[in-house]
Formats: structure tokens, sequence, C-alpha cells
């Protein structure tokens, strides 16, 4: 590949132009240039990906025929497993209890929800019962008023009626002869006329 990019750019370089124009020319360098570099720096990622994975694999055999030794070194590399072992146990078993206590949370969060939905749903009930109440309790002062109203006039025609029997019993009383006079004819049939039934 470098080699591929030293001799596109001697050619460039020495002026063979074997392309219809410059700009296309160039523009084919830079495109192929960038390819070359991409391809580069993938090589580069894949060579050292698999550097690692052979390091790796060098060093799991050598621990093993290390360890089949039997010696201070390889207890001591099998006393280092073992730890390791342990604490990766102990890091899965934690994973394990935070992902237990984050579904406890949600499911906190979820009646937590719930309840305040209940609540406001509760407190909407109680206003709207309050707002009955008070309407109930207008309504009465509204009926309990008309109630008072209806006695004051019921008291009030009762009265008029009694007057009217009074001014009636006087004038036939006096045993003026009413009826020839125009104005008391008036007083005396308006005298008749029922308030209780109007």
């Amino acid at each position: 590949m470098k080699q591929q990019l030293r001799e596109c750019s001697a050619a460039v370089h020495a002026g063979e132009e074997g392309y219809l124009d410059h700009t296309t020319g160039e523009k084919f360098i830079r495109s192929t240039t960038e390819d070359l570099e991409r391809d580069m720096e993938e090589v580069k990622v894949s060579f050292q990906n698999k550097t690692l994975a052979l390091q790796r694999i060098q060093l799991t055999f050598a621990l093993r025929n290390k360890m089949q030794q039997n010696d201070s070194d390889s207890r001591l590399i099998m006393e280092t497993v073992k730890h390791i072992v342990m604490l990766s146990t102990a890091i899965i078993d934690c994973q394990q209890q935070a992902r237990e206590k984050e579904q406890k949370l949600i499911d906190i969060k979820r009646k937590r929800l719930l309840l305040k939905k209940a609540g406001q749903q509760k407190l909407q009930q109680i206003h709207t019962m309050i707002r009955k109440q008070k309407e109930e309790q207008a309504s009465m002062k509204v009926n309990e008023a008309l109630e008072k109203i209806h006695n004051k006039l019921q008291k009030e025609r009762k009265m008029t009626t009694v007057i009217q029997n009074v001014f009636q019993n006087i004038i036939i009383g006096s045993r003026v002869n009413w009826a020839e006079d125009p104005s008391l004819k008036a007083i005396v049939l308006q005298l008749e006329k029922d308030v209780c039934f109007p």
C-alpha cells in the first residue's frame, strides 16, 4: 500500500498526466490516498487485535505449563487464580444484587406513581363533594328563604282578608246604599275579591 502511494505521488510529481483533466486526477489521487490510509488504519487495528489475542494465548499456555510444575510459584499462581475466580464470583453476585435493587426501585417508583394518581383522583372527588355540599346548602338557604316569604305572604293575605271583612261589615252595618254611589260600589266590589286566590 505504501508502495502504491509512493508510485501515485511520483507520477504526480513527474508530471505524468494519464487523466483527462488535471482536477479530476487530483480528486482521484485524493480519494485513492484516503482509501489507502483507511485501509492502513484497518490493517493496523486488525494487527493489534491479533497480537493481543496471540499474547493472551501465549500467557495462558505459559501459566498452564508453570502450574503443572507444582512448585512455590505455581502454587502462588494457583492461589491468585482462585482469588480472581472468587472476586469474579463476588462481582457477579454484586451485579445481580444491583439489578434486583434497580428492579425494586423501579417497582417502588411505579407504586408511588399509582398512589399519586389515586391521591389526585381522591382529591378531585373531595373537591366535587365539597362543591355539591355547598350547592345543596345554598339551595337549602334559598328554599328556606322562599318558605319564609311564602309564610309571610300567607299571613298578609289572611290579614288583608280580615280587613276586607271588617270594611264590608262597616259598610253594611252603616246602612248606606252603596249600590247607588259608584265610588262606594267600586270599593265594595273590590272588597268582595278574595286575595288568597288572585
